[in-house]
C-alpha cells in the first residue's frame, strides 16, 4: 500500500473522532505530513481526503497556495525590478504574508466556511525560501472556526516539523498525521 494511501487512512481515523468545540486555534490545526517526493500522488488523491472528511460528517474546502507567490509578485508595481534584483525581495516578503491572509479571509467568506468545516491548505512547499509555514499557519489558524488541515511536504520527528527537509525544524502545537499513524 502506498504512503499516501496510508496517510489517507490515518487521516480518516483521526477526522472521524468527534470534535471538541472549546479548543484553541493552534490546537485545531492538523498537519498531514508526507514525503515531498509524493507531492504529485497526493494531489491526485486529494479527493480521498475530502471523501473521508464528508463521511465523518464535516464539510470540506480546499485553499491552494501553489501559484500564490507568482500571482502576487506579478501584481506588484515594481515586479520587473524584483525579477532583475531578486535580493530585494526580502524587503517585500512581509507584504506577501499579508496578501496570503487577505486571500484566505476572502476565500473563507466566499465559501461561507462554518465551524463544521475542514479547510485544507495545499501547496505550502511553494513557500520554501519565502516564508516560514509556521508564520502562515499562525496567521490563518485563528480565522478557521472548524479545522485547518495543512498538507505538509517534509518530515515530522520528535515534535519537530521540517519543510522539504531543508530547514531546521520547528515545534508546533498542531496534530501531526503521518502515513504511519495519527498522533
Amino acid at each position: 500500500m502506498s504512503r499516501i494511501k496510508r496517510l489517507v487512512q490515518s487521516y480518516n481515523q483521526f477526522i472521524a473522532v468527534p470534535w471538541r468545540e472549546d479548543t484553541a486555534a493552534a490546537q485545531r490545526v492538523i498537519f498531514c505530513v508526507y514525503n515531498e517526493n509524493d507531492e504529485r500522488l497526493l494531489r491526485v488523491k486529494i479527493d480521498e481526503f475530502e471523501i473521508a472528511t464528508q463521511q465523518a460528517g464535516h464539510e470540506w474546502a480546499l485553499f491552494d497556495l501553489t501559484d500564490s507567490f507568482a500571482v502576487w509578485l506579478a501584481s506588484q508595481r515594481y515586479a520587473r525590478s524584483y525579477f532583475q534584483k531578486p535580493h530585494l525581495l526580502s524587503t517585500l516578503l512581509p507584504k506577501y504574508l499579508v496578501h496570503i491572509a487577505a486571500e484566505f479571509e476572502a476565500f473563507l467568506e466566499a465559501n461561507h466556511i462554518g465551524p463544521n468545516t475542514v479547510v485544507a491548505v495545499q501547496g505550502v512547499g511553494a513557500l520554501f525560501g519565502l516564508l516560514k509555514v509556521k508564520e502562515v499557519v499562525d496567521r490563518l489558524a485563528p480565522m478557521v472556526r472548524g479545522r485547518l488541515l495543512v498538507f505538509f511536504p517534509g518530515s515530522y520527528e520528535n515534535n519537530n516539523y521540517r519543510l522539504l527537509d531543508g530547514y531546521d525544524g520547528w515545534n508546533y502545537l498542531a496534530v501531526p498525521i503521518t502515513a504511519d499513524k495519527a498522533y
